[in-house]
């Protein structure tokens, strides 16, 4: 059975791409935090990767919704 892949350039919808992204980082930091409370609370570990993928969600954020291109 052979499996086609349409991909579209008009279909990509960035809204949905950060909806996406936003939910994933929504819904791992409480298990990694959660890791981190059972295993070792000496460092606060998670902190870093937190903070990182904050700022990589704040900045799909501006790219889709504040300088966003104006299309023709």
């Amino acid at each position: 059975m052979k499996t086609k892949f349409n991909i579209d350039t008009k279909a990509h919808n960035p809204k949905l791409g950060f909806k996406i992204h936003f939910l994933v980082f929504l819904l791992a930091t409480p298990i990694i935090f959660l890791i981190w409370y059972l295993t070792d609370t000496t460092y606060p570990w998670p902190l870093w990767s937190t903070s990182a993928w904050a700022v990589g969600v704040l900045f799909h954020y501006l790219g889709v919704f504040v300088f966003r291109k104006n299309k023709i």
